[in-house]
């Protein structure tokens, strides 16, 4: 699903927050927490998207690898001795699952919403939302 800032949105499904707790205008950086804490919201509770963050995918060594030579052989197989061009054409095939599952990859997107009751939850998995 794409979520759009200034979208109405809601909760998908109970979540249940736990951790410490600390004033939001903390003054002093040594002041870490007050105590432990827990937060559940329902299921269903309604807010407004305020900012939409997509993150991008992880590219491993073979991704990389794969990119820098497949560019190789697009821009100058033509050129290249033919035992040359059958031998970069192997290091392609060799790495062309991990480049298929690299693009099969959900990019990984978070929101921040300004829930109705007060409440924000920023950097939240955008699947935590429905439209």
């Amino acid at each position: 699903m794409k979520l759009n800032v200034g979208q109405r949105v809601r909760l998908a499904r109970e979540l249940a927050l736990n951790g410490s707790v600390a004033p939001a205008d903390r003054e002093s950086p040594e002041e870490t927490g007050f105590g432990g804490a827990s937060l559940a919201l329902a299921a269903g509770v309604e807010g407004t998207v305020e900012r939409v963050d997509a993150h991008d995918k992880e590219q491993g060594h073979e991704v990389t690898e794969y990119l820098r030579l497949k560019s190789l052989l697009d821009s100058f197989g033509h050129q290249m001795p033919p035992a040359s061009r059958s031998q970069l054409e192997e290091q392609v095939a060799a790495l062309e699952p991990e480049w298929t599952a690299y693009q099969r990859q959900r990019l990984r997107v978070t929101v921040r919403v300004r829930l109705d009751n007060g409440f924000v939850l920023d950097d939240a998995p955008e699947d935590f939302f429905v439209a």
